[in-house]
């Protein structure tokens, strides 16, 4: 199959300018934010809101612990028992006092590493994905890695100070991005309190409190439509901290990394304030609106479908306009599918750019040939070759019979006017006068 260039009658590249409500003033951010790397970040749009000192690379301290509960979510499965091991009971920091031979489900020792912080759960964890806490912080930098984390080496699985176990509040945010994805996250973070299961070495039920204090209702630091979020603290590392929360369909994170001054969470209350009361979402396109329309070399009008729902962010009340910017592209035209990647889009706003794919919106298979805009059709063009080569024989042909008859009819006239010469002189010789 041959590629063709799919043919843009409307425009090759298509504007739309889109309205937005009266302008109004952006607040000023909080001031005296104490942490020394701070990110605030709309969830849905990746967009920064706020920043300090974005990529700056410190100690985490606990706020690791969410890399690791992301890999759990990803490679194992709740009902997994876990059997922990000596080196997960021997572990230093905050413990729910695992025992070596226990037998433990993952949803368990989840809870334990959320709501308590243990440690000694992080290793049995590590130790259940990958093997051994050294395998499993491999797999932590490349997930770092893939999820765009900028100065971020991970050493283990909890977060106790290693000078080489770093990472900043952006690289935190973009970690917390891909976590709140999964809901049993939001089930276990959410939990004020609870009580673990007895097992196999331990027949009372282990209570634990969630110290989060975003989500306790009676607390001074409770906030409304808090998501999660986790604490963090050594001595060398000093104070971190990482929090969800929606407000009105809109998700942001808040992250702050090396706070001395422990104000983490007035702070980040503050700022959720700031993001939530000055910032909003705007559904640009939902999913399988007709975004534009390509005109194929036959003639077929092939709808280009937004392929998810796209929001842009903005201030409230903002009177800027986003544009839609269309790109070129070339297709395989022997056979397009209802809801395959055709075409891209780019959606500009205030400086920022959004990218959508587009998809077909008809199931397509290609037509008879048609030549437009000098770009010939993959459809027979053996056969226009044929074709055409037998348009010439058949010309040659013709040619070839018409000189033949024009060649004796000359000769045919020559041989009349010769008699008619021969004629002539033989009548004047013999004339009598």
């Amino acid at each position: 199959m041959k590629k063709l260039t799919a043919i843009l009658l409307t425009s090759l590249f298509l504007f739309y300018n889109i309205p937005i409500k009266a302008n109004a003033i952006v607040k000023s951010p909080p001031s005296g934010i104490s942490a020394d790397s701070v990110v605030l970040l709309d969830a849905t749009t990746g967009k920064i809101l706020y920043e300090k000192n974005k990529d700056s690379a410190y100690p985490p301290a606990s706020t690791t612990k969410i890399m690791t509960i992301l890999l759990v979510l990803e490679k194992s499965n709740l009902n997994d028992v876990v059997t922990v091991s000596k080196n997960a009971s021997l572990a230093d920091g905050s413990s729910i006092y695992l025992v070596e031979g226990e037998k433990i489900t993952v949803r368990e020792l989840l809870y334990g590493l959320i709501l308590a912080s243990a440690n000694d759960c992080a290793v049995a964890l590590a130790e259940h994905v990958s093997g051994s806490t050294e395998k499993f912080a491999k797999l932590m930098n490349t997930r770092a890695d893939a999820l765009g984390c900028k100065n971020t080496n991970f050493v283990n699985p909890n977060g106790l100070y290693d000078i080489k176990h770093k990472t900043s509040a952006y690289a935190l945010s973009l970690i917390m991005q891909e976590l709140i994805k999964h809901p049993e996250y939001k089930v276990i973070s959410t939990t004020p309190s609870y009580k673990m299961a007895t097992t196999n070495k331990s027949k009372i039920s282990r209570p634990l409190w969630n110290e989060n204090r975003l989500i306790h209702k009676e607390d001074p630091n409770y906030y409304s439509g808090s998501e999660g979020g986790k604490t963090g603290y050594t001595t060398e590392s000093q104070h971190s901290y990482i929090a969800v929360a929606t407000r009105n369909g809109q998700r942001l994170i808040v992250a702050l990394v090396h706070d001395s001054k422990k104000t983490f969470f007035p702070d980040s209350r503050e700022l959720l304030d700031y993001g939530f009361e000055n910032f909003e979402l705007v559904k640009q396109f939902s999913k399988n609106d007709v975004v534009s329309k390509l005109t194929l070399d036959d003639g077929t009008v092939l709808p280009l479908l937004a392929s998810k729902d796209l929001y842009i962010l903005k201030a409230k009340n903002s009177t800027s306009k986003a544009t839609t910017k269309i790109s070129q592209n070339k297709l395989n035209l022997s056979s397009i599918k209802k809801g395959e990647l055709v075409n891209t889009a780019v959606i500009s706003f205030g400086g920022d750019t959004y990218p959508l794919d587009l998809n077909s919106g008809i199931d397509y298979t290609k037509k008879n040939v048609s030549l437009k805009n000098n770009i010939l059709s993959n459809s027979s063009l053996s056969t226009n070759a044929f074709s055409g080569f037998k348009n010439m024989i058949k010309y040659i042909f013709i040619v070839f019979a018409l000189l033949i008859v024009f060649l004796r009819i000359r000769t045919l006239r020559r041989r009349k006017a010769r008699k008619r010469t021969n004629s002539f002189i033989y009548n004047s010789r013999n004339r009598k006068w």
